[in-house]
């Protein structure tokens, strides 16, 4: 009995003691319908007016939180920071862009602590 106790312990202290978070999806796209991206790709018109990065994460204990930042050609346009609050959620961010910021993006992905989790680049033509 002792050592079952162990071991329901030990199963139960796992995902804290574990991996963290982790983006198993990190897409850009031109909106998010259903909780689902779309329009996803890497080059958009310039013209487009609005992209959304959409992200679903994996590994939560309880509340945390991801940061999405948005950089053109390096330099930080937006910081988002988005609730995640279960072991499998699905969240997303939108920036609007101006024609004129043609060019080179990404969206770094950043666990609570400032850690890189993932990034997604792409193109405004």
């Amino acid at each position: 009995m002792k050592k079952m106790m162990i071991v329901l312990t030990l199963l139960l202290l796992l995902p804290s003691l574990g991996w963290g978070l982790e983006v198993v999806e990190g897409v850009v796209g031109t909106g998010v319908e259903q909780r689902q991206p779309v329009g996803v790709a890497d080059h958009f018109p310039a013209d487009i007016g609005r992209v959304y990065c959409f992200t679903r994460v994996r590994g939560a204990v309880g509340d945390d939180e991801i940061t999405h930042v948005w950089l053109k050609q390096g330099r930080e346009m937006a910081r988002v920071t988005l609730a995640v609050r279960s072991d499998n959620w699905r969240t997303w961010s939108s920036k609007q862009v101006l024609p004129e910021w043609r060019g080179a993006w990404m969206v770094k992905v950043l666990d609570g602590a400032g850690n890189e989790l993932a990034s997604i680049s792409f193109d405004l033509e």
